[in-house]
């Protein structure tokens, strides 16, 4: 069965291809990004992924040994191949790699994906090499699913009900409404509503509809033409046609404005809309899964949210338990957490100490998950000796009351927030005073450890800031 967490080095020169294919997979993996077969190998033989996902699209054949060679000497880590069409066949894997190796055909970055995520379960799950065409007379479609309550590992009974509908739901081609807190796990339900859907081939997009101007909402969600408003520049293509025959998650959807509504309720029924500007009539083909962080009952009541577009979302409709409710899964949550982390920047943990843990169930947790891992991965980060003792956990999680910055589960980030906002955030040439170490740790936190961000921020390559964070000892703080 695949664990929606196992580690994955993704290899590639093109910096579009990890951004693009990293985006696709980054719900279901830890990612380790590497520009180059020498760094993943190296990334390898230290972390023992599950996978690890090699571009070789137009490689020669010495690229190839060295593909082999990395598999070869990690028996655990299983290999997703890139290739382009017709360049790799089945017979050219070596004999010892057979079943461990995984062929995707693929032209551009980011196409695929959806092949590349049902190689990488078909390797995780036992299955033989699959090729994502067709190899060995098995076929992607025939690949046996794992359910989301399988996914999702819960030991909460309520939770675990939960899942059992979202699993026939989501076999049906239908309007889905998740309402609960935030970062109690509504996006990656959806993405697994997706994958379990027959409509897994075609894209998931995502609409943060809270996090939208209300007046560019539309032209997000419909597209727009040229001169529609001032900065409409050219024409856009929206998400609805964006996503094809896929899925759009429409996230935070309590906060439309009632004509926005109206065109919503539009696109359920009739499954028609049209760009800001034209009068060109559309055809919407995605399935449409909604999101709310509050429960839309009382703003029916209230007049701010129209009754028929609720009773249309509501035929089905799931209540996510926030984390306060699922004491059983706290602690494997944790553990789960610690290990991810620990791997992620290179620091081993051999213990957790008993009081870690009831911390962690004393607190209410009103970010949820999301502010669960962000407390355990500071903790990891700022733990002594390999063990993880309940003073690496931020101050209110340990006191085991809200603060004023994450009360209502209003803070994503919170605690990489808080450490954050001890920093300036200017660029290495703003502050001389600030060593360079210093700059380098400060983007680092601003960035939640992101190395890309961070580079941008600092205004400094990759591999330069690879290579300082080298210098300084800092390579435990990246991702």
């Amino acid at each position: 069965m695949m664990d929606s967490v196992d580690l994955l080095v993704l290899c590639s020169s093109q910096p579009d291809l990890l951004r693009n294919i990293g985006t696709r997979l980054a719900s279901r993996f830890r990612l380790l990004e590497s520009y180059s077969l020498a760094e993943a190998s190296q990334m390898v033989q230290l972390h023992r992924p599950a996978l690890a996902l090699l571009d070789l699209r137009h490689a020669n054949a010495q690229r190839f040994n060295r593909a082999w060679a990395l598999g070869q000497n990690v028996e655990t880590t299983k290999l997703i191949v890139l290739t382009a069409p017709g360049e790799l066949t089945e017979d050219r894997i070596p004999v010892e790699l057979q079943g461990r190796v995984a062929l995707v055909e693929c032209k551009l970055p980011g196409e695929n994906g959806s092949a590349i995520l049902k190689c990488a379960e078909s390797l995780l799950t036992g299955f033989t090499s699959v090729h994502a065409k067709e190899a060995n007379g098995v076929r992607n479609d025939q690949i046996e699913q794992p359910s989301i309550a399988e996914k999702c590992r819960t030991r909460t009974p309520a939770l675990q009900q939960i899942l059992k509908r979202l699993e026939v739901a989501a076999r049906h081609d239908v309007t889905i409404l998740l309402i609960g807190e935030t970062g109690s796990g509504k996006t990656h339900l959806a993405r697994m509503i997706h994958e379990s859907s027959s409509r897994r081939d075609e894209p998931l997009l995502t609409v943060a509809c809270g996090a939208l101007p209300g007046e560019l909402i539309e032209s997000e969600l419909f597209g727009h033409v040229k001169g529609a408003f001032t900065s409409a520049h050219a024409d856009k293509e929206g998400k609805f046609l964006a996503a094809g025959r896929g899925t759009i998650l429409l996230d935070e959807i309590d906060v439309l404005t009632p004509e926005q509504q109206v065109k919503l309720l539009r696109v359920i029924e009739d499954g028609l809309f049209e760009p800001v500007g034209s009068n060109a009539t559309n055809k919407v083909a995605a399935r449409i899964i909604a999101a709310s962080n509050v429960e839309l009952q009382p703003l029916v009541n209230s007049g701010r949210f129209r009754a028929d577009l609720y009773y249309r979302l509501n035929t089905l409709s799931f209540v996510i338990p926030p984390l306060r409710s699922r004491l059983p899964d706290i602690e494997p949550l944790a553990r789960h957490f610690v290990n991810l982390h620990a791997a992620s920047h290179s620091i081993t943990i051999n213990k957790i100490d008993d009081a870690f843990i009831a911390a962690l169930v004393r607190y209410p947790w009103p970010g949820n998950v999301r502010e669960m891992e962000n407390a355990i991965r500071s903790a990891v980060i700022y733990s002594q000796q390999g063990i993880l003792t309940a003073d690496t956990l931020p101050p209110n999680v340990l006191a085991g009351h809200v603060d004023e910055t994450n009360a209502g589960g209003s803070s994503e980030e919170s605690e990489i927030a808080a450490l954050a906002s001890q920093l300036p955030s200017e660029s290495l040439g703003n502050r001389m005073e600030l060593t360079e170490k210093q700059m380098i740790e400060q983007a680092l936190l601003n960035n939640r450890f992101s190395r890309t961000k961070t580079a941008e921020q600092l205004g400094i390559s990759r591999v330069t800031l690879y290579n300082k964070m080298k210098k300084y000892g800092m390579m435990q703080m990246s991702k």
